[in-house]
């Protein structure tokens, strides 16, 4: 048969035969079933791996959380007393415990408060002296717990300059005679009353509350500073103070020293203001650093009513400005009407006389000038 062949014949290529075909690359358009097999094995385990540890551990999904995606929070109304100026005499804003674990003191420090320390007298009258705690391990952990809660509850948003104010105020009273002399009696004073109590966080439930650690050591710092003897000297011999938000009653009658942060610095006048009254002297026996029992009876009364800084003063000798009286009213000169031109032609004062009144028939002799000038202007 035609174009047929033996299997044992060979063929030479014909010479003039010429072609180029292009390589398979390798892994490319063909796989090996046992290749394709390993790697969606090796992919599976490698899921697996990254998936398990996240349903086992529920708590640890936020960790795939997408850059700064986060879920909505419901927002929380601050109450009262966690509000700056809404608490008297002097709370500042302060913070609630929100984070998991302490912070290291002093991370993300930033101050809601101007820094500037301005005031008439600031930093230039007399000063306090130092009062270092050198007692019994009792009486410091309870003046440092006692003065860093103060230092926490009516300045945790201050700057530097505004805790010290306030831990120098504090030990100010401490060395005061009006005041106890240990630093929890000072800072607890009056908290057996529902209002009246000489710092307001001690009586207005703001202790019923969580600080943030990391606020409260900030606070602290500032506090262990103080009774190790540091003395904030800007504030000198300050007993009072109050927010920019209040006016007390006794502000006018007390020496204004200055404003630092939020809050505006006092200090008696007269003998009770005077450097040789203070005794930087600490004797210990700190009370337990808790407010005291509610007690509203007319012998609270009447210690709350003694701690009045007016009082105080007048205590020590500090008699009460006699205002001057009002001066009496002066009766105004009546005057005489100025009209113009126009009314004038028309006919002036006489315009405006009640010269058609009716008679007085019918109307009551009380009322029967109604209307009548009760002197003429010109005279």
């Amino acid at each position: 048969m035609r174009g047929a062949f033996r299997e044992t014949e060979t063929f030479e290529r014909p010479r003039d035969f010429s072609g180029r075909f292009a390589r398979r690359v390798r892994g490319v358009g063909r796989h090996h079933p046992v290749k394709l097999r390993r790697r969606w094995t090796l992919g599976v385990t490698a899921l697996a791996a990254v998936a398990l540890p996240a349903f086992a551990e529920p708590s640890g999904w936020e960790r795939f959380a997408i850059a700064d995606a986060v879920s909505p929070e419901t927002a929380v109304s601050p109450m009262p007393f966690e509000q700056a100026g809404a608490s008297f005499p002097g709370s500042a804003f302060y913070y609630l415990d929100t984070a998991p674990a302490p912070l290291r003191v002093g991370e993300g420090i930033r101050s809601d408060a101007d820094d500037a320390v301005s005031g008439p007298t600031l930093g230039t009258g007399p000063t306090a002296r130092a009062l270092r705690i050198d007692n019994s391990g009792v009486d410091r952990s309870r003046a440092l717990q006692c003065l860093t809660a103060a230092i926490y509850y009516e300045a945790a948003s201050e700057p530097d300059a505004g805790q010290r104010a306030v831990a120098q105020v504090v030990l100010n009273r401490v060395a005061h005679p009006a005041y106890p002399k240990t630093v929890c009696g000072v800072v607890y004073e009056g908290s057996e009353r529902s209002t009246g109590c000489q710092f307001s966080f001690t009586c207005d439930g703001a202790l019923a509350r969580h600080p943030q650690r990391l606020f409260w050591d900030r606070a602290e710092t500032v506090a262990r500073d103080a009774l190790a003897g540091y003395v904030y000297a800007p504030v000198g011999l300050a007993t009072h103070y109050h927010t920019v938000q209040v006016s007390p009653y006794w502000a006018p009658s007390l020496q204004y020293l200055g404003t630092i942060g939020a809050h505006r610095f006092y200090s008696f006048r007269g003998t009770a203001g005077n450097p040789a009254t203070f005794h930087y002297t600490y004797f210990g026996g700190e009370p337990v650093a808790a407010p005291h029992r509610r007690d509203e009876s007319a012998i609270a009364a009447a210690a709350a009513a003694a701690l009045d800084p007016l009082a105080v003063q007048r205590a020590f000798g500090l008699a009460e400005p006699a205002r001057p009286p009002a001066p009496p009213p002066q009766a105004a000169a009546a005057t005489a009407p100025v009209y113009s031109s126009q009314v004038e032609e028309r006919g002036g004062e006489s315009l405006y006389r009640a010269q058609n009144l009716p008679g007085s028939q019918g109307v009551k002799a009380e009322y029967a000038n109604s209307g009548r000038w009760i002197a003429s202007p010109q005279n």
